[in-house]
């Protein structure tokens, strides 16, 4: 599926928001310290990746259809926890003893991901010509370092608010994709009173605060200005005096005043989280939109959720999409041709469907359109076919310091003990040492 105004480097931090989705149930293995040396190529391999939950078992269903079509062929998978996936391999990889192949994040965002991999020749180069004429040349860009071809996106999906519509309703609560900032807010004091929120925010997690401010600035920053990052990189502007990032992070202030977050936000962790959205005490949690599809099978078809953009204070919503999840080989593998064709197998059309079906994204390759998406998707279905949307910025940004900043920034921002002037300086300065 191509994305016209997905535009350089497709870098994400989505990953590292997924652990939001495994407590909502209603209420490594080395791969050898050196290259392929000739002969044949040992036909096992080693397959890491961060589930989040029980449930989220499409990586490794992907390892066992291509068993399956691959007699001879076994695949180790290996499973690290969500939270902690992406400086564990980080970790891993860096000491020599990183599995042959991996999820991976896209761009250079954070831990674990292409770009901080790739700089020291940790990961295997994918030369097969199949790649690019197989997958948009919008979703591999951010997959690439130098020009050079490290990894594929797996699926795209939406950086969201996952809401429970009817919960909300029967609250009295209306929340949709015309939403503004103002409209949410004016409904947030009457829930509040009742002891519930409508949203529910892991505040010291700075993950999830920085995927809610970088979703409202998709509206307020990068709607207007799509290659705001560009001008970033170019010294053309700065976060501190950018209006559209001053609006998005005094709009989280705002929401905070208004009680629109549980209580005790700015100190709540994933448990808080999960614990105040499967309890119906809150309607909503801003989360990578294939949550939706994880938690409404574990509740076993008693809750129905949606995706929804964060609402805004600027005149047009934007989504905020991606396809940040996918995989990479190991440059010390001993078995790069069977790496590099089990990656290939992977972006197949019927992989690729099979794979965004049990993950509830939207598959590689396929075209957008109302029609084929899934059920939680149909709330945004015309931002989706109108291309109102954009990147998550975290994929341009020069180093993960900037995103931390941001996140760290905003827990402040919820406990009073910093200002808006004063996190985007932060930001300015982590990213001017990237």
């Amino acid at each position: 599926m191509t994305y016209p105004h997905l535009r350089q480097n497709r870098r994400r931090a989505a990953a590292i928001a997924v652990p939001l989705v495994a407590g909502m149930l209603l209420a490594a293995c080395g791969s050898g310290d050196s290259g392929s040396s000739g002969g044949k190529e040992p036909q096992t391999i080693t397959f890491s990746y961060g589930p989040a939950n029980a449930q989220d078992t499409a990586y490794e269903q992907l390892a066992k259809d291509y068993e399956a079509s691959h007699p001879g062929v076994t695949i180790k998978v290996n499973k690290i926890s969500a939270e902690t996936y992406g400086q564990t391999l980080q970790t891993q990889m860096a000491a020599g003893n990183g599995p042959d192949v991996m999820q991976i994040n896209s761009g250079a965002g954070q831990p674990g991901t292409v770009g901080t991999l790739a700089k020291p020749g940790l990961l295997l180069e994918l030369t097969d010509s199949s790649f690019k004429s197989n997958v948009p040349e919008a979703e591999l860009v951010g997959y690439d370092y130098k020009g050079n071809l490290y990894g594929v996106p797996s699926s795209t999906q939406i950086m969201s608010v996952i809401y429970n519509d009817e919960l909300a309703k029967q609250n009295n609560v209306t929340i949709d994709a015309s939403t503004n900032l103002d409209d949410v807010i004016s409904q947030c004091g009457a829930v509040a009173a009742t002891g519930s929120s409508i949203f529910a925010l892991a505040g010291s997690v700075p993950a999830n605060t920085g995927i809610m401010t970088v979703e409202i600035a998709s509206s307020t920053v990068y709607g207007p200005d799509p290659d705001w990052d560009q001008k970033r990189t170019d010294g053309k502007t700065t976060f501190a005096k950018t209006k559209g990032w001053q609006q998005a992070l005094q709009a989280v202030v705002d929401l905070n005043k208004a009680g629109c977050f549980q209580n005790g936000a700015a100190g709540a962790g994933f448990a808080d989280l999960t614990n105040a959205s499967s309890s119906g005490k809150a309607f909503g949690f801003f989360a990578p939109s294939g949550a939706a599809k994880s938690i409404m099978d574990a509740a076993g078809g008693h809750v129905t959720l949606v995706a929804l953009g964060a609402p805004s204070p600027a005149d047009k919503n934007y989504l905020t999409i991606s396809s940040d999840i996918g995989l990479a080989g190991n440059a010390k593998t001993k078995s790069p041709k069977l790496v590099e064709d089990f990656i290939k197998f992977s972006i197949s059309k019927e992989e690729a469907k099979k794979f965004a079906d049990a993950q509830g994204t939207i598959p590689i390759g396929g075209n957008l359109d109302a029609a084929d998406l899934l059920p939680q998707y149909q709330p945004v279905a015309d931002q989706l076919t109108n291309k109102d949307y954009r990147t998550f910025a975290v994929d341009e940004w020069t180093n993960p310091e900037v995103y931390n900043a941001l996140g760290t920034g905003v827990t402040g921002l919820l406990t009073g003990q910093t200002t808006v002037d004063e996190v985007l300086k932060n930001m300015d300065a982590a990213w001017d040492n990237g």
